[in-house]
């Protein structure tokens, strides 16, 4: 049994999540959490605020970001824990990672205003207070009553191959490892059985992580079904990989998402917030 309750991955409205960063670590610290960290999708804007917040409430903070890369053609998402958060490497990652990310959302508006969605893009920056993710624009729809729900927004217009999906190249993982390495950080390969892999191409994945200099994965990523995480953790001491854990929240309302409800790490794994401890 973990001695610390440990959240390793989150979101607040500094990208895909509902949330501020304070409001983050009040509702991680009424669960229970005592370790932290914010990992918000190719940005480092809720950092200061999260840390703030997480040292008024006495709980221990770990910088964090989770990264867009590529394996081949597969897109995978890696944690970055620990860094210099001012460090050079990732201060020019997550640069190119917000161009990329820009050029793509201007698209999205594009497309979407072709459907007779205007100003979509400005909208949906005012609406995130910052540079926007698809959810948002999924909201738009919503509001503008093209769907019920974001849920319907993706399956109609934003999911891969609809009419309003476009498709961005991220930077190889061996380059993303490299940036988190370079800033004094810890790279983490993040909900790897989400990816829908066999376990012969999760091993092969696990393997050229591990081979780009990755330090761990994640064995539990929120709330999943029994045996995954003993899986996962065979692989993980397979490749000498630390073990890491968060519920990926996103929003209240989620119970199999909320935070701090991955809790355990199979046993004998070696978990990766020792760094910190």
């Amino acid at each position: 049994m973990n001695q610390l309750r440990v959240d390793l991955h989150m979101h607040s409205h500094c990208s895909d999540g509902a949330l501020s960063p304070s409001e983050l670590m009040q509702r991680a610290s009424e669960k229970g959490v005592e370790l932290i960290a914010l990992t918000d999708h190719d940005t480092l804007a809720g950092l200061t605020e999260a840390r703030g917040e997480a040292d008024k409430l006495n709980m221990a903070f770990v910088s964090g970001i989770e990264l867009s890369s590529r394996w081949g053609k597969i897109g995978v998402h890696i944690v970055g824990l620990g860094f210099e958060s001012t460090h050079p490497a990732m201060a020019e990652l997550v640069r190119k990672q917000g161009e990329r990310r820009r050029c793509r959302n201007q698209k999205i508006g594009a497309k979407l205003a072709k459907i007779g969605v205007q100003d979509a893009y400005r909208r949906a920056r005012e609406l995130a207070g910052a540079e926007p993710g698809r959810p948002h624009f999924a909201e738009l729809l919503v509001q503008d009553g093209r769907v019920p729900d974001v849920s319907r927004a993706f399956k109609k217009y934003l999911g891969s191959g609809k009419s309003c999906d476009i498709k961005l190249l991220w930077p190889p993982m061996v380059e993303v490892v490299d940036a988190i390495n370079g800033a004094g950080g810890v790279a983490v390969l993040a909900h790897p059985a989400k990816y829908g892999l066999t376990r012969t191409k999760l091993r092969a994945l696990v393997a050229d992580f591990s081979a780009a200099g990755g330090s761990a994965m994640e064995l539990v990523s929120g709330m999943q079904p029994s045996g995954v995480a003993e899986n996962l953790a065979a692989i993980a001491a397979e490749f000498g990989l630390e073990a890491s854990l968060g519920s990926d929240f996103h929003r209240p309302g989620a119970a199999w998402q909320e935070l701090g409800c991955a809790t355990h790490l199979p046993e004998g794994a070696r978990a990766v917030w020792h760094r910190w401890q």
